[in-house]
């Protein structure tokens, strides 16, 4: 068998493992041959000792069967790369699969040809738990994916174009960017590259969506400690408004008219305390004092704050603001 028809074989194979039904036109498109190819690769597989049924209908096509007699499955780069990234993410999870999330990958690893295992092996990065981002996941490039951390694993300089949504399209183009990359983490579906920046002699993390890189790599270099000694750390602190540590930068304590059980399912990463049947501490942090007292508002309830005076300055801030806005005058939608 020549090496297209092996490649198409695998292609065909990987198809089918993607979903329960395929018609027959739709793969032959996908694979940019004839229907007659497709039938006479399925019955390849077939020989091969995988369970390929055929469906009947207009749209007749073919199903995969997963059974006992099934043969090893085969992965794509790409799939390789998935598996990687689910399985390395499982294993943070908390919920008690980490060690056999870890076996699986190196279970995996070693039955991979050497292509793909140096593709695997390729692949590492921080993944940081718990804190909701809110953040729609990353359109990412495998190929990128697999470029940056290997950058990073290799300590390699490296060359990249950083794309700028808000920048004016007009604009002069900038020229692309110089840096030690030294981690890549990801949160909530976002993947980020923390690096220590050439041009601006400073720390810097950059969405990895946004990263063009430029080949080949440049020399090495002599890993840096990221502030804090710690990626995750590091990342979650940009998160929260800080530079020093993964805490909000503004923290806030007070006493609401509502019993514990009412607040505790929205208080976030708060800290509620019992105060009896109508009333309960929390203690909860924010970005900033006003959005910390707005937070708070959120629990439609009296608000008492214990701490600190800058708190009490938001509320003020914050009630001047909803009175000047209450007391504006809206133009009628018959005005001239």
């Amino acid at each position: 068998m020549t090496t297209t028809a092996t490649s198409r074989l695998l292609s065909l194979l990987s198809l089918l493992q993607t979903r329960r039904d395929w018609p027959g036109p739709l793969l032959a498109e996908r694979l940019a041959v004839s229907h007659r190819t497709v039938r006479r690769d399925v019955d390849r597989l077939r020989e091969m000792g995988y369970s390929i049924q055929a469906t009947m209908g207009v749209d007749g096509g073919y199903r995969l069967d997963a059974g006992s007699e099934l043969p090893p499955l085969l992965f794509d780069d790409d799939q390789v790369v998935a598996l990687a990234v689910a399985l390395q993410a499982a294993a943070v999870t908390g919920v008690g699969i980490e060690e056999a999330a870890l076996r699986a990958l190196t279970t995996v690893r070693q039955v991979m040809p050497s292509r793909l295992r140096h593709r695997l092996n390729a692949l590492e990065f921080t993944t940081i738990p718990g804190r909701p981002g809110g953040a729609v996941p990353d359109a990412l490039s495998p190929d990128v994916l697999i470029a940056l951390s290997s950058a990073v694993r290799g300590q390699e300089v490296l060359r990249f174009d950083y794309a700028e949504p808000d920048r004016d399209p007009a604009a002069e183009p900038r020229p692309p960017r110089r840096v030690e990359p030294h981690h890549l983490v990801t949160s909530h579906g976002r993947w980020y590259l923390v690096a220590w920046d050439l041009g601006r002699d400073d720390w810097r993390i950059f969405r990895a969506d946004r990263i063009t890189p430029r080949t080949p790599t440049g020399l090495r270099f002599a890993p840096r400690t990221v502030p804090g000694g710690d990626a995750a750390g590091f990342v979650s602190a940009r998160f929260t408004g800080s530079s020093d540590a993964d805490q909000w930068p503004c923290i806030g304590r007070a006493i609401l008219h509502l019993p514990a059980g009412a607040v505790r399912p929205f208080a976030g990463d708060g800290v509620v305390g019992d105060l009896g049947p109508d009333r309960c501490s929390i203690e909860l942090g924010s970005w900033s004092w006003l959005a910390l007292a707005a937070a708070l508002n959120l629990f439609d309830t009296e608000v008492e704050v214990v701490q600190p005076p800058e708190l009490r300055q938001a509320f003020a801030r914050l009630a001047a603001r909803n009175a000047a806005t209450a007391t504006h005058a809206v133009p009628s939608a018959d005005a001239p």
